[in-house]
């Protein structure tokens, strides 16, 4: 096996690792997938390879994940566009491309830091989380999507979630993977990496029966309503009053409801232009039923300001302004180039500012609530800032540009992420799907059909306590990994050289 890798077969093997790869995220949700995948990559680079070809292995397995998981990307460019496909296909390519340089750089890293002994499934294992935490916290704002720890919300190693998050859970699966790519390596440690693979998913199956919150008041009657509103039509001026009479009927159903949530800009219209004439009626309907109401719509400030705005209505009036805005959605980074191309394809997009880092948490039901607006629930530290206080999440969402691809169903997998990170019920409203609600484990336990207008309503119950992901966040994980790839460095580059001399 080891020479069929040492040729142009181990790079096409590896290409179809990073597709396989994808295959063990939602929709598909073939979990075990994930160890398969990353196990080739890493017994691919464990042959003798050139730092050239290494780093096209590490391209090749990018590009057949992200070429395979994030190509929807397509769909938002093209959909109610007149603009034909080609600058959308080049530009799904380059997108796809862009984001397999981060396997490459993992390839690379790996075989400068490597020694070829049997800690080096340590250091694979260090060097992708490493690169996974660079791509999904600070490269464009952060790209969080297809990190492996979300493949395993559904196996044994989630029961590591709630205690080290997507990174430490990401860092297991790792190790999980190259301790299996080694033990078709080396014979004579065969028997330690299988011990160590089974040790690894027998305390993740013992850590899934640990209750980290404890609820801490009545039932909660919520209903979550999913508008199924056209995106082409959605901002049409002659289809507003349309759009307001549906959700307000739609609404008006559930008034025996706490709360009743509404997806992302439900309301196609700046809060100043329905302010009085919607809003405020609306307002007083729900304070006369004792229910509050969550809603979405643009605001623009005072200075011009545009934002993304969460607002409840009710006993409790609030606003909660997006703070993590989205690339080539909210705001153009890699002006002026991406503002042309955007422009050749008649894509309009707004300007948005980024509220406060520190808002006060929005209050419905007697609960005060951790908010988060479309991508701000693929940002772990960012939903649990403010966890102690908060009962419940909320995050609401407009997918409706992904019309028919597999992007909704990763974005759902990604929140229900932050469920079991903070042991608190998600209640996630979207105007086409995934509309869910998400108990403190991660489950589901209703869902909306996606792609029709519907409405879905349970109770939930209001959970306190913090995991200890809640208490720590990310850094105990990032500082070891940090730790290890140092040692790494300085074992290869500044001990060996030491020795030599000696």
């Amino acid at each position: 096996m080891a020479k069929l890798f040492k040729t142009i077969w181990g790079d096409i093997l590896v290409f179809i690792a990073g597709g396989v790869l994808t295959l063990s995220f939602s929709p598909f949700d073939a979990f075990l997938l994930a160890f398969v995948a990353l196990a080739i990559f890493k017994f691919s680079l464990s042959t003798e390879l050139s730092i050239k070809r290494a780093i096209l292995r590490g391209f090749l397995f990018g590009f057949g994940l992200f070429g395979s998981g994030v190509s929807w990307v397509f769909v938002s460019m093209v959909l109610g566009e007149q603009s034909g496909i080609f600058i959308p296909i080049l530009m799904t390519l380059f997108y796809c491309c862009f984001w397999a340089i981060f396997p490459a750089i993992s390839a690379y890293l790996f075989i400068k830091l490597r020694t070829n002994s049997y800690v080096d499934w340590l250091v694979f294992s260090c060097v992708w989380v490493f690169v996974e935490y660079v791509r999904g916290e600070w490269v464009l704002g952060g790209f969080p999507w297809l990190q492996i720890g979300y493949s395993q919300l559904d196996s044994y190693l989630s029961g590591y979630i709630p205690i080290f998050g997507v990174y430490g859970v990401g860092l297991i699966i790792a190790m999980i993977s190259a301790l299996l790519a080694d033990s078709l390596l080396r014979k004579n440690t065969r028997r330690e990496s299988i011990m160590g693979v089974t040790f690894l998913l027998i305390v993740g199956a013992v850590l899934q029966g640990i209750n980290w919150t404890n609820v801490s008041g009545d039932p909660i009657k919520v209903t979550l309503i999913q508008g199924n509103i056209v995106q082409k039509d959605k901002w049409q001026l002659e289809n507003r009053n349309t759009t307001l009479k549906q959700y307000y009927d739609d609404s008006a159903k559930h008034w025996d409801s706490d709360i009743i949530i509404w997806p992302e800009t439900a309301i196609p219209a700046y809060y100043s232009d329905v302010k009085d004439s919607y809003l405020m009626p609306l307002q007083a309907e729900a304070e006369a039923h004792n229910t509050a109401i969550i809603t979405s719509l643009p605001y623009k400030g005072e200075a011009g300001q545009l934002y993304n705005l969460v607002l409840t209505l009710g006993e409790s009036e609030g606003f909660y302004k997006k703070i993590h805005l989205l690339p080539f959605g909210e705001y153009l980074p890699w002006q002026p180039v991406s503002g042309y191309l955007l422009g050749l394809m008649n894509v309009r997009l707004g300007n948005f500012s980024s509220g406060d880092i520190d808002q006060p948490l929005l209050k419905a039901a007697g609960y005060q609530f951790v908010t988060s607006i479309c991508y701000e629930d693929a940002f772990g530290e960012q939903n649990i800032r403010y966890i102690e206080q908060a009962k419940f999440l909320v995050n609401v969402t407009n997918d409706g540009w992904f019309d028919g691809s597999i992007e909704p169903y990763q974005h759902m997998q990604i929140a229900r992420m932050r469920a079991l990170e903070s042991g608190r019920y998600l209640l996630r409203a979207t105007n086409t799907g995934v509309t869910a609600i998400v108990s403190g484990t991660g489950k589901i336990i209703h869902q909306a059909p996606v792609m029709q207008r519907a409405s879905i309503t349970a109770d939930i119950k209001p959970m306190s306590g913090l995991t200890p992901y809640a208490r720590i966040g990310n850094k105990p994980v990032i500082v070891l990994i940090l730790m290890v790839l140092l040692g790494a460095f300085l074992n290869k580059y500044y001990l060996v050289k030491k020795l030599a001399r000696l």
